[in-house]
């Protein structure tokens, strides 16, 4: 039974940053590429960022520069880094590999 975890959301001011987790079971994590993606209010689903089975990361234009994806295949966990984050980054959160998702973190970027 795969399960990913996503931890790490929250209430943050305009300017500041978050590390989002997810941790993954019933998969072999290191066989797999993993992905943010994120939903706002009223909005579709759109993807954050990816990572490839050899750590390549790709991003969203509107986060590049100021998020970062990582993995530690030891702990079969995928992070997001966010840093100078923005209210328009306000949005749920969720992680993703082939065709499982996570059951996703709030975000709310707010003065």
């Amino acid at each position: 039974q795969v399960r990913l975890v996503e931890s790490g959301g929250g209430l943050v001011q305009p300017g500041g940053s978050l590390r989002l987790s997810c941790v993954a079971s019933g998969i072999t994590f290191s066989d797999y590429e993993m992905a943010w993606f994120r939903q706002a209010p009223g909005k579709q689903r759109e993807l954050v960022a990816t990572i490839s089975r050899v750590y390549t990361p790709s991003y969203a234009d509107s986060v590049k520069g100021r998020f970062t994806i990582s993995r530690d295949n030891a702990k079969n966990t995928v992070y997001l880094q966010m840093n100078s984050l923005k209210p328009e980054d306000t949005a749920v959160y969720y992680c993703y590999t082939r065709l499982f998702w996570g059951q996703g973190t709030q975000v709310t970027v707010s003065p």
